[in-house]
């Protein structure tokens, strides 16, 4: 009996890395569409057409898509995107409606949506170029609440709404606890906030519908530490890589060059910055007293819709500094006196002294 080589029907047992994973992280795919890839026949490895998606790729193996490498994995980036209501949240549609990804930048490259807005959805969308870290945040296991203002029309008593907090069953499918908030009643329609951790599809919209009210607007203000803030329909922001580090935290941890870290591994010290304070800066005319965020934070990306900022009015002021001089010396001196009393005054003290 001889050794079978390994081949791209032949996975190893031991080692690598699966190629639907490797396709994700690389912004190629998600794990899902990456099987579809490779059952079209449209991945090789080494030159070899890829047969199953159980493959395992080793360090140094060549992985291409169409005939196109897909090189090095490049950092793990994200966006925050404030999709408009008539926009699919799909690459592509067969009847050919517009979708969120054919009105981004070009430069932007491929990117993964985490999770859906339907088509009458608005607010805030995540976008990455990493799909393994896409499919991370869509699960429930996170924890991260996805929260939502919504209008609807009808009448649903207080109780009713309380008690989606213990969950529902609509048509048959479970829902986990849904937290619903009565911001204000006009006339027929109820204004809401609405927060989920589970992200079924329409889950927002069956779920009021099942306690009489029909959603007629609906829009994501958070998806867990990642608030829509003041982002204009249309428009799209990255995260700074201090933040991703920050809110993403041990659920998917990046090193400081922001590609993420394996099993066990530690990310090492930003050798960049060291460890010397930033000098103190000059207030600047427009900026009001009380600070601004730390250092590496974009303020739209993690103050809730509506929060107070802390440039506003009613925040402290800072404390004058110890050795701050007054800016005159003449309130010291009486009236007229040009300083000579105090002259005279301390002649006298050596006199009596003596």
């Amino acid at each position: 009996m001889t050794d079978t080589p390994s081949t791209p029907d032949t996975p190893e047992e031991e080692g690598g890395e699966r190629i639907a994973k490797v396709l994700a992280h690389a912004g190629i795919a998600s794990r899902r569409e990456a099987e579809r890839l490779i059952e079209k026949g449209r991945v090789s490895v080494n030159g070899e057409i890829l047969r199953t998606p159980a493959f395992k790729v080793m360090a140094g193996d060549d992985v291409r898509v169409d005939g196109e490498s897909i090189g090095q994995r490049p950092p793990t980036r994200v966006w925050r995107y404030h999709k408009p209501v008539g926009l699919l949240t799909t690459h592509s549609d067969p009847q050919g409606r517009d979708t969120v990804f054919q009105t981004l930048p070009q430069d932007m490259g491929r990117v993964i949506s985490v999770g859906r807005l339907d088509l009458n959805s608005e607010g805030l969308l995540l976008l990455t170029n990493d799909g393994e870290l896409a499919r991370v945040l869509e699960l429930p296991s996170t924890g991260w609440t996805r929260r939502y203002r919504v209008r609807a029309y009808g009448n649903a008593s207080d109780k009713a709404l309380a008690e989606l907090e213990n969950g529902t069953v609509v048509d048959g499918v479970v829902y986990g606890p849904v937290e619903v908030t009565v911001d204000r009643r006009t006339g027929a329609n109820v204004w809401l906030t609405v927060g989920i951790k589970e992200g079924k599809n329409r889950e927002v919209r069956k779920v009021l519908q099942s306690v009489g009210l029909t959603v007629n607007r609906l829009m994501r203000v958070a998806y867990g530490p990642f608030q829509l803030g003041s982002l204009k329909r249309g428009e799209i922001s990255e995260s700074k890589l201090s933040v991703l580090r920050d809110q993403l935290g041990k659920l998917y941890p990046l090193d400081t060059d922001g590609l993420p870290l394996k099993p066990g591994e530690t990310a090492k010290p930003d050798t960049r910055t060291g460890t010397a304070k930033a000098k103190p800066k000059a207030n600047r005319p427009h900026q009001k007293s009380g600070g601004k965020p730390r250092a590496g934070l974009d303020a739209d990306s993690i103050m809730p819709a509506g929060g107070k900022s802390k440039t506003a009015k009613g925040w402290a002021k800072a404390k004058p500094k110890a050795n701050e001089k007054p800016k005159s010396s003449k309130r010291s001196d009486p009236k007229g006196s040009g300083g000579k009393a105090s002259k005279g005054k301390s002649d006298a003290d050596r006199r009596r002294r003596s």
